[in-house]
């Protein structure tokens, strides 16, 4: 199948892959009253007499805004909002399909970080949460942070954290099967952009071990000056070794790497430097390296992003769980402890004795994954007591 050819065809025939519907038939002139004038006038007056209300007279308490502003869509790069919009559809129906949430699409047209900021903040109010969406770096950083900064719902950049938490995830699992020790590990990100920075730094945080970043320059080192100012803060608390070069000395003797870089940037050769690699080449459609490539080089477990291969490492396992345990308590916000405890349900749903070197995470089709991983963000925040239910 061209999946390319079938999924044009499919957009010609549905004209668009979601649609609002109604949760309250109208049938008689008593409903239409209740729903709309005169009756819905107290739930109104209920509101403007207690802000709070809002998530429990309305549909906002279970409602995510899918933001882009088209900047950097997929692989496909700055092509702007509306040619953004069948992704932020497709969020959307995974939102629905995989936790119950409803979504809404909204392509912004504009890339001033300022006017972006100020367009989401204004309309934040009609929403539960924000899930921003393939804004191109550095300024998803700031994006992100200005808004959570603002706004009383969270706000989660997926590019960066919903990346950053699979990747996790299935590190975790990669590194059983492998024998190897956390904390004593070296592991190599390629791509030091919004998902590579991310994934480092929860890597760091949980205790993974060495990380060392690269980008197209070789490997990023505390003291460069070239280097962006969310590069210079992961530098400072990376590359423990301060190493420098290329990306293949970087991979000589590292325990993974991680790509959310460019096709074909990973040799064989690279594959075999390392120290029985687990290798997760993320770059879709074509990864830094074939699975088949690297497994002959000698990685004892290889991930993708396609579905195709075995380990599609996908954040459609994390945002959908994320946003409803989040919703779900009315939490103010989505903190790094509750990101590594989504890490460590999603983890745990394959089991110890199926754990393979081709089985390191559940299927993306497995709509369960979503309410282990919504409870333990539920969970993670009533403990640190920003659950407001």
């Amino acid at each position: 199948m061209d999946v390319n050819q079938e999924s044009l065809k499919l957009h010609y025939e549905m004209q668009g892959k979601i649609e609002v519907v109604s949760r309250k038939p109208i049938q008689t002139r008593e409903d239409l009253s209740l729903v709309y004038t005169p009756g819905v006038a107290e739930p109104c007056r209920a509101i403007a007499a207690d802000y709070e209300k809002s998530f429990a007279l309305t549909r906002r308490s279970n409602l995510v805004a899918v933001i882009t502003d088209g900047s950097a869509v997929l692989g496909l790069g700055n092509i702007g909002p509306a040619a953004g919009m069948p992704v932020m559809e497709g969020k959307c129906v995974l939102f629905k399909e995989f936790a119950g949430v409803d979504a809404f699409p909204i392509c912004v047209d504009t890339q001033d970080t300022d006017k972006l900021v100020e367009t989401i903040y204004l309309i934040s109010k009609s929403f539960g949460g924000i899930n921003l969406e393939d804004i191109s770096a550095p300024r998803c950083f700031e994006v992100e942070r200005r808004l959570k900064e603002r706004c009383d719902i969270p706000v989660f950049h997926d590019d960066q954290h919903g990346t950053a938490i699979v990747v996790a995830a299935a590190m975790r699992n990669a590194m059983k099967v492998t024998g190897k020790q956390m904390g004593q590990m070296k592991i190599v990100i390629n791509g030091a952009g919004a998902a590579g920075i991310a994934i480092g730094k929860l890597l760091i945080s949980m205790g993974f071990g060495n990380i060392v970043l690269c980008d197209i320059n070789g490997i990023l080192c505390e003291g460069d000056e070239s280097l962006n100012a969310e590069q210079q803060e992961i530098a400072r608390i990376s590359n423990c070794g301060h190493e420098r070069g290329s990306l293949a000395d970087a991979m000589k003797g590292a325990d993974a790497f991680v790509g959310v870089s460019r096709p074909n940037l990973v040799s064989p050769e690279m594959v075999a430097s390392m120290n029985r690699g687990i290798v997760f080449a993320m770059a879709n459609p074509t990864p830094e390296i074939m699975p088949d490539e690297a497994k002959k080089a000698g990685a004892a477990v290889v991930g993708t992003g396609r579905s195709d291969f075995p380990n599609q490492i996908n954040n459609v396992l994390v945002f959908p769980g994320i946003f409803k345990g989040a919703l779900a308590v009315r939490a103010r916000e989505i903190t790094s402890e509750m990101q590594i405890r989504a890490v460590e349900a999603l983890a745990a749903q394959v089991k110890e004795q199926e754990l393979n070197p081709e089985n390191i995470l559940p299927s993306a089709l497995e709509k369960s994954i979503a309410d282990a991983v919504a409870q333990a963000v539920a969970d993670e925040a009533r403990k640190q007591g920003i659950a407001r239910i």
